[in-house]
């Protein structure tokens, strides 16, 4: 998509990956500080060595002293910190660790819909039941504890509801959870003694003004021992999103909360099957949880590459919401973080019986044709989950401003044809859609 690699990230792995370069002058000393101390942490001060099953041990310290600051002085132990090959490694992982059973007896994991498939796909690969928690899209994707109640009993009768997952901010959705919602998600788990999982890979990324990225470890702190001391969480963070995009390098970390310590020895033992994540991909991690601090040579340089991605998104997520809005039969809720909008399309019922009798799904005839006509590649609604009767597409804010200006007016452009095509004009349905 044309984003240009952070500096310092690149110049650390650098260094770490070809340490004579520690003699240029072309490295800042605070790249090179870096790079040393994660050599030392490595066996044999070696970037292709092995490290410990859970990672590096100062890089976990890192990510540690990383969270407390994010959470502002809640306290976070190394030892809870597990690297991973990207956030998707950490999640497959926790379920594997928790899914067992047979029959009613079978683990059911929630996951919102829509959802990121790799949730589904997991699922599906150990057996267990999907539980279904559809987001309030009429409220701007808000998770509605209301939702969580019905899809927990309604489950119950045939499997055992173990795990909550939630992904804040949202994929595919943009949304940022408030802070009351998170309280309310928490406090349903602690009722239903559910192990909560938080994916929250997207937390640099919050674009809208009057959105703030609250971590579920730190708002189960402030709800008080009771609850900090009990509820069993595991959080997920990656070097692939942010304002990093470092999705190669496969680095991420989970931090786990209240796990017994037999469950734990058994986590141990299960990401000690692979070895270990990318060394390198740790060394990535270290430089996001790490950066240049405002007395380093190159916090400068460092911070206005982030600020520059970030307001770059920013400015992009309003652009999305702005053209698409205007389209008739289009409906687009402020994409407030992460990097897609999910907009709502109009599909007249002739485009509907077209897909079906090519055994299709309505969204996915509208996304090929949307490729065919135009070249633009984007994802239906069906293949995230969405309500009954509704079609939706995924889309990345993720293009230059430049290319995505074009981008969404070809997009519209389409949209009116395909409109056009399959409604007759008179169609009440269509004009009240539009």
């Amino acid at each position: 998509m044309g984003q240009q690699p952070i500096t310092f990230l690149r110049q650390v792995v650098a260094l770490c990956m070809f340490p004579e370069l520690m003699d240029s002058p072309s490295f800042p000393e605070d790249a090179k500080w870096r790079a040393q101390r994660i050599l030392r942490g490595c066996g044999g001060q070696s970037i292709g060595s092995y490290s410990s099953s859970e990672g590096v041990q100062c890089i976990r310290e890192d990510i540690a002293a990383y969270i407390e600051h994010r959470d502002h002085g809640v306290p976070a132990n190394w030892d809870n910190i597990f690297l991973t090959t990207g956030a998707s490694d950490g999640i497959m992982n926790i379920l594997k660790l928790l899914v067992s059973g047979e029959g009613h007896n079978r683990t059911g994991v929630m996951i919102p819909i829509p959802q990121y498939p790799l949730y589904s796909a997991a699922i599906t690969e150990l057996g267990a039941v999907q539980i279904n928690y559809y987001l309030d899209e009429d409220n701007c994707w808000a998770l509605d504890v209301n939702e969580l109640h019905r899809a927990y009993h309604a489950a119950k009768q045939h499997c055992q509801p173990r795990i909550l997952c939630i992904i804040n901010p949202g994929n595919p959705t943009g949304q940022v959870q408030s802070k009351k919602c998170i309280e309310d998600v928490l406090h349903f788990a602690y009722e239903e003694n559910l192990f909560v999982m938080a994916d929250e890979v997207y937390q640099d990324n919050v674009y809208a003004p009057d959105c703030q990225f609250h971590s579920f470890k730190k708002v189960l702190y402030e709800m008080g021992p009771e609850y900090f001391n009990s509820v069993e969480l595991a959080s997920f963070h990656s070097t692939s999103k942010g304002y990093t995009g470092e999705c190669g390098f496969r680095g991420g970390f989970m931090e786990i909360l209240n796990l017994d310590p037999e469950v734990k020895a058994q986590l141990v033992k299960l990401v000690s099957v692979r070895l270990c994540p990318p060394v390198a991909g740790q060394a990535a991690m270290d430089v996001i949880v790490n950066p240049p601090q405002p007395d380093e040579p190159s916090f400068t340089q460092f911070h206005k590459e982030k600020a520059a991605v970030l307001g770059a998104l920013a400015d992009k997520a309003k652009l999305t919401e702005q053209i698409l809005n205007a389209v008739p039969g289009i409906k687009c809720n402020p994409v407030q973080g992460a990097m897609y909008a999910f907009p709502q399309i109009f599909i007249p019922p002739k485009a509907v019986e077209e897909a079906k009798a090519l055994g299709m799904e309505p969204d996915m005839l509208y996304c090929l044709r949307l490729l065919e006509e135009t070249g633009i590649c984007v994802v239906p609604g069906s293949g995230f989950g969405q309500r009954e009767g509704t079609y939706h597409f995924r889309m990345t804010i993720l293009p230059s401003h430049e290319k995505l200006k074009v981008l969404l007016e070809k997009v519209r452009d389409f949209h009116i044809r395909f409109l056009k095509e399959y409604s007759d004009l008179q169609d009440p349905q269509c004009s009240v859609a539009a």
